[in-house]
């Protein structure tokens, strides 16, 4: 996995632009989530293994309370 942040920054873009696609065509926001996510997952589990994904999906929690999937500042 690169850890370049140019192009990590460049693909959330996409990603983002994406969603917004997405719910400009009237797909709910928890509909994309889930969608998203299993996508993710189910790529990283194909590169990855269960396992491997598995560990990291332990780290989510606290990942998230960190604040570190917060995109915009409340």
């Amino acid at each position: 996995m690169s850890d370049d942040p140019d192009l990590k920054g460049r693909a959330l873009a996409l990603i983002l632009d994406a969603w917004e696609t997405a719910l400009a065509e009237g797909a709910e926001a928890e509909v994309i989530a889930s969608v998203a996510i299993y996508a993710a997952l189910a790529d990283m589990v194909d590169r990855y293994g269960e396992s491997a994904v598995a560990d990291f999906c332990a780290t989510l929690p606290e990942r998230t309370r960190r604040g570190e999937f917060t995109l915009k500042s409340e």
